[in-house]
């Protein structure tokens, strides 16, 4: 996994966000399914593209182009004003569409403990665990490597020093 080299702290909608992004579509769709259908106007429609990916060499070193990403990015605003937005990797238009309403509902009042206990709390769990399962995979893979001291002594004789 990639770490940030900003340190600094993410406010409550860039957290809620991230983990949008990376949630799954049956669950983004299961939560969604509790929450009754919100007319919408479309601020950007869903559209997929490339970002440019960039890592830094030992994590803080220069930058690099590692390669390219696609991604998907929509905007939209319910009627009650409330505006939501999402970036997703991949093609999935309909997934985009479910994070930026799940974005814009958890700005509102009304549905914001329904969709952080039925879809924030459930994906960061999910995401944990597919973590930790990846960590373990990896650890498996773990080799140690050890020096084995050299004798001291002339290595050309093989005597030692007296």
């Amino acid at each position: 996994m990639f770490q940030s080299v900003d340190n600094s702290p993410l406010s409550e909608r860039q957290r809620w966000i991230k983990v949008l992004a990376r949630a799954p579509e049956h669950m983004l769709e299961s939560a969604l399914a509790l929450v009754p259908v919100q007319s919408r106007v479309w601020l950007r429609r869903p559209e997929s593209g490339l970002f440019m990916v960039q890592g830094r060499v030992g994590g803080t070193g220069n930058r690099f182009n590692v390669g390219e990403m696609t991604v998907t990015r929509c905007a939209l605003r319910l009627s009650c004003g409330t505006a939501g937005v999402a970036y997703i990797q991949g093609r999935s238009h309909r997934r985009a569409e479910m994070a930026a309403l799940a974005d814009a509902l958890l700005q509102t009042a009304e549905y914001r403990s329904l969709i952080e206990n039925t879809l924030l709390e459930p994906v960061n769990g999910y995401l944990n665990e597919k973590t930790q399962t990846q960590a373990r995979k990896a650890q498996t893979t773990r080799v140690d490597f050890f020096t084995v001291a050299r004798e001291a002594g002339d290595p050309d004789t093989g005597a030692e020093d007296a």
